[in-house]
């Protein structure tokens, strides 16, 4: 007997890798329900190949009977919603930001710290980390096992397609315009994303840092350990799909660079693809539709006794978001919790 599942925001650009995630996955599923909201009701989307699902009203849906929700409106949307399902008794896997900090909501990463899910119970509410998050700490996860993280300073460089689809299309239309002497004020970035570089993703804290960047400190030091300390500037490129870090870690204790390689080599979810000699390092185009957290140009760090640094890229739509949803009920089914 298989499950019924109800994809939240399921026209959107991460609801749409959720139906096709699912599709493509071996989790019994006997149903799948595609919700969003009002505007949207009876159009359809693709699951797999050939099926077709018609959009139901999220607002106006019953969740009794549904055992499963992968959910991924936007945070408003899911502070309404996602509790209402839980309470009709759906396990809820959420990909917003409202519920990460919640103490009593799992952060998770099943590569990372799978064990955190047996916590969903109080809430019937899983979070989805944020994408920047995600691929950091799958990349940092088996370095930390072996010689304890000290401080970890990230720059990233974040496609438009972290906007979501709106975002995408506003980079599309900005970088045709520019070839047609034909400027577009922006709407979804704060300023012009074609050719150009945006060191701001969400708003600005008191501290100067952004909201992202905050996402990135707090959500590492919940997944992975609360010791480690972490700086992030966050950036947003022209890049349609696929976000990459220049990430230089800090060790309290020495690591042999051919030790750290073996372990991420070793790691669950971690593709090192490194040899810049025979230009051998991932780019953002080449992760696409990939599963994986590619590592690249991986190197001793010499200005601190203990430091490494390297190059993270992984598909954001992928494991910065529906792959990860996905990854966690597949880890739920297989530890009896689903």
């Amino acid at each position: 007997m298989g499950y019924r599942v109800a994809v939240v925001g399921a026209t959107g650009a991460v609801g749409n890798e959720i139906l096709n995630l699912l599709a493509e996955s071996d989790l019994p599923v006997d149903e799948v329900v595609a919700l969003a909201s009002a505007r949207s009701v009876g159009k359809e989307v693709s699951y797999g190949e050939d099926a077709r699902l018609r959009v139901q009203d999220l607002a106006r849906f019953d969740f009794t009977g549904i055992d499963l929700v992968l959910s991924s409106p936007g945070a408003a949307v899911s502070a309404v919603h996602t509790p209402r399902a839980a309470a009709a008794g759906a396990v809820v896997i959420d990909n917003t930001s409202h519920f990460r900090m919640e103490p009593d909501v799992p952060l998770v990463v099943p590569e990372v710290n799978r064990e955190a899910l047996a916590g969903f119970r109080s809430r019937n509410i899983v979070a989805n980390p944020n994408c920047s998050t995600i691929q950091m700490v799958v990349a940092l996860k088996p370095l930390h096992d072996i010689a304890r993280i000290k401080r970890v300073v990230v720059a990233t460089y974040q496609s438009a397609s972290g906007a979501g689809q709106k975002g995408m299309d506003e980079l599309f239309d900005q970088t045709k315009a520019i070839y047609m002497n034909d400027e577009r004020e922006p709407a979804v970035f704060p300023k012009r994303l074609a050719f150009n570089l945006i060191p701001q993703i969400d708003r600005f804290l008191a501290d100067g840092s952004t909201r992202e960047e905050w996402k990135m400190v707090v959500e590492t030091k919940k997944i992975l350990d609360p010791e480690i300390e972490v700086v992030a500037t966050c950036v947003r490129v022209p890049v349609f799909v696929g976000h990459s870090e220049a990430i230089n870690v800090e060790f309290a204790e020495p690591i042999e660079l051919e030790e750290a390689r073996e372990a991420l080599q070793a790691a669950e979810g971690v593709l090192l693809v490194d040899d810049p000699a025979r230009g051998l390092y991932v780019t953002p185009v080449e992760c696409v539709g990939e599963h994986a957290t590619f590592v690249s140009r991986l190197r001793t760090d010499p200005t601190v006794p203990y430091g490494l640094s390297m190059w993270v890229v992984a598909d954001n739509l992928r494991k910065g978001a529906a792959l990860n949803a996905v990854q966690i009920a597949q880890a739920m089914i297989e530890d009896g919790l689903l």
